[in-house]
């Protein structure tokens, strides 16, 4: 283990380089639950305090280069319209959406962020908790760990995401509002359950959860079967997270398209890695 770990996770609560001991078998056992029943898990104070100020720091040095997203978007993050679908079908319903990313690419080599993707407890204990071996880091140079910023007002919408398992760790909380909502589970490779997508996205609440996060916590979410949204932030403070992903395909990277909606722009292998998804789902 690199001794920079214990710097950045609270190793003596959640020992994530000792899968064996009992402490950490425990976590595993209520996050794996959690994640079969509810698609999305929650480990408070994960992340020790002073790592929270320098994944702050390193995202406020270079705020100025965040990729601000403001275009209308359906739920599987695609901003065309499909004439052919029924108006009122799920991929034709586009909501407002005012979110940024800090691109993965543009993190410094010694970031904190980086550094803590990169470890294989990360990666050994997240992949426990799911109960599915193995999965990868995302080959998508901008998404795989980057930044995310919600600004006062800032708001996202219902989606899917692209790859199948999200971490997210609060670094600062919005005065108000910026809150997860999640309905689990609502889709699954081959079936898009179109129609109960539709529901929630007419108002129904009879699937929606609620997760409000604290700074250090740690999410583990299955994102690409649960849509999922942030209510509108209220008051003076940007909502800041980290979100490290994983996937099950290491090959797999975002469309084009996701790309240049979402983090600004589309590198070679966006283009060249442009293929059908197994799962049979829409991105």
């Amino acid at each position: 283990m690199n001794d920079r770990l214990k710097t950045i996770v609270d190793l003596e609560n959640y020992p994530i380089h000792d899968l064996s001991s009992s402490k950490i078998q425990a976590i595993i056992k209520k996050c794996k639950n959690d994640l079969d029943q509810f698609s999305c898990s929650t480990i408070p104070n994960f992340i020790l305090p002073k790592s929270i100020e320098i994944m702050n720091f390193e995202l406020e040095k270079k705020i100025d280069k965040v990729f601000m997203s403001k275009k209308s978007i359906n739920p599987y993050l695609n901003s065309k319209d499909d004439p052919s679908l029924s108006p009122n079908h799920p991929k034709r319903t586009f909501l407002e959406r005012d979110n940024g990313y800090l691109n993965s690419d543009l993190f410094d080599k010694d970031s904190e962020m980086k550094f803590l993707y990169e470890q294989e407890e990360l990666l050994k204990f997240v992949s426990a908790c799911l109960g599915i071996s193995p999965i990868y880091r995302w080959a998508d140079p901008l998404a795989c760990h980057a930044y995310n910023v919600m600004r006062p007002e800032g708001i996202l919408p219902w989606h899917f995401d692209s790859c199948e398992f999200t971490l997210s760790i609060m670094i600062q909380k919005p005065d108000e509002g910026g809150i997860f909502e999640y309905c689990p589970f609502i889709r699954e490779p081959g079936n898009e359950n179109f129609e109960e997508v539709k529901k929630v996205l007419e108002g129904d609440r009879t699937k929606v959860r609620q997760l409000k996060l604290e700074p250090g916590d740690l999410q583990i979410f299955k994102g690409r079967f649960t849509m999922h949204r942030v209510t509108k932030v209220k008051g003076n403070k940007p909502r800041l997270l980290c979100i490290p992903a994983y996937v099950l395909d290491p090959w797999r990277v975002n469309t084009p398209e996701h790309s240049e909606a979402i983090y600004g722009k589309v590198l070679p292998i966006h283009i060249e890695r442009n293929k059908a998804r197994s799962d049979g789902l829409a991105d």
